[in-house]
């Protein structure tokens, strides 16, 4: 007579071991499943289904007497029968104590089962009684843990690219806040706007929740919204002088503007620098969206002819002609030209003719239809998408 047994020598049984037992006396046949896809798959599902790493290292043990690679395999059983002292041996030398508790926890988390002989002893007779543990859920569960598992890194992916989204979107805050506090100091919400910027990116350095991050995502859109609608109203309100300012500045000659062009290697003391035509767009906004034009400047870029110095040397890489640059200059003015082509670098590749596309912009330039504003919001809003 054969005899399965459920319950533990000299120990007790409850709800979960019993429901446990009952998963694998109902099954008529185990489903193959190979036992390595099974701890890899609990080391992502494992957190959600009760079992910590030290319990999985302790099951990686014990999986590791089980002879072939599929559990269920026609004609081997699935309990396996070390001893303690080879399990420790298998587990570099954990203690006893601390093993017999891992597997304790196994066995409550339902991913093995006690088949304890009448003595407790871990063995296999003659007849093919075995007395050990019983690997068989493992298998019989293989599909919950994989779903389980497919979950969790679902989950992780979601995180993760709401992570960048939150990053990116205090990133634009940031500068807008700064943008606004420069352009329009009359009103009094850029103070605010900085605040949540500060504040974002100190809970950033936490591990936040998904919840969490959503209600983040959620404030840091509608702040990026009153923002925008800040700045959008002030560029409609001030569209006419800017254009104005444009037309009467279109015919300075370009001898005037000799000094930001070459005088690349002198002093920056010595670098014009025209107040009537500068950018539309503070420093700091500019070179926060066009990152590129930096690996072109022979230092940091504080000033104005810092940033003209850097697009007069990328600009023969563009493939834009020395007559298309100063036609650009003699348009814009030096600053608004540097800005102009630091735009075009960040989207280099889209475009097919960088020299005649400068030359297209110049021409708008002379005739006042012409900011560079518009350039760069359109590429922090395409950073921001």
């Amino acid at each position: 007579m054969t005899y399965v047994p459920v319950t533990p020598f000299c120990g007790t049984v409850n709800k979960a071991v019993l429901a446990n037992a009952s998963r694998v006396e109902a099954a008529d046949t185990l489903p193959r499943a190979d036992k390595w896809e099974v701890l890899r798959e609990l080391g992502i599902a494992g957190p959600k289904l009760g079992v910590t790493d030290r319990q999985l290292t302790v099951l990686q043990a014990l999986i590791s007497f089980y002879p072939e690679t599929k559990l269920g395999a026609e004609g081997v059983s699935t309990v396996v029968f070390p001893s303690n002292t080879s399990i420790c041996e298998r587990l570099n030398g954990m203690p006893c104590s601390t093993m017999r508790r891992h597997l304790s926890g196994l066995v409550q988390a339902g991913l093995i089962l006690r088949r304890d002989s009448p003595n407790g002893k871990r063995y296999s007779t003659r007849a093919g009684d075995r007395f050990g543990f019983d690997l068989a859920p493992l298998a019989l569960r293989f599909a919950e843990i994989c779903a389980v598992a497919e979950a969790v890194r679902a989950e992780r992916d979601r995180v993760t690219r709401l992570r960048q989204a939150v990053s990116l979107m205090r990133r634009d805050l940031d500068a807008l806040a700064a943008y606004g506090a420069e352009t329009r100091p009359d009103l009094g919400v850029w103070d605010a706007f900085d605040d949540l910027a500060r504040l974002t990116a100190r809970n950033l350095r936490r591990t936040l929740s998904e919840a969490d991050l959503e209600a983040v995502s959620v404030h840091l859109q509608e702040a990026l919204d009153d923002a925008r609608s800040h700045l959008e109203s002030n560029y409609t309100s001030t569209s006419d002088v800017k254009t104005e300012q444009h037309y009467q500045n279109s015919n300075t000659h370009l001898s005037v503007l000799e000094p930001c062009l070459e005088k690349a290697g002198g002093e920056d003391t010595n670098v014009e620098i025209h107040e009537d035509r500068l950018p539309n767009v503070p420093l700091g906004l500019c070179l926060a969206v066009c990152l590129e034009i930096k690996a072109y400047a022979s230092g940091p870029i504080r000033h104005w002819h810092n940033l003209v110095r850097a697009a007069d040397v990328v600009r023969p890489m563009m493939g834009i002609s020395p007559s298309a640059w100063a036609e650009a200059v003699e348009a814009m003015g030096p600053e608004e030209a540097a800005v102009v082509v630091a735009a075009m670098l960040e989207r280099f590749d889209d475009i097919k003719s960088p020299g005649g596309y400068l030359r297209h912009l110049s021409r708008k330039a002379a005739e006042g239809q012409f900011s560079c504003g518009p350039m760069v919001m359109a590429l922090m809003r395409r950073e921001a998408a």
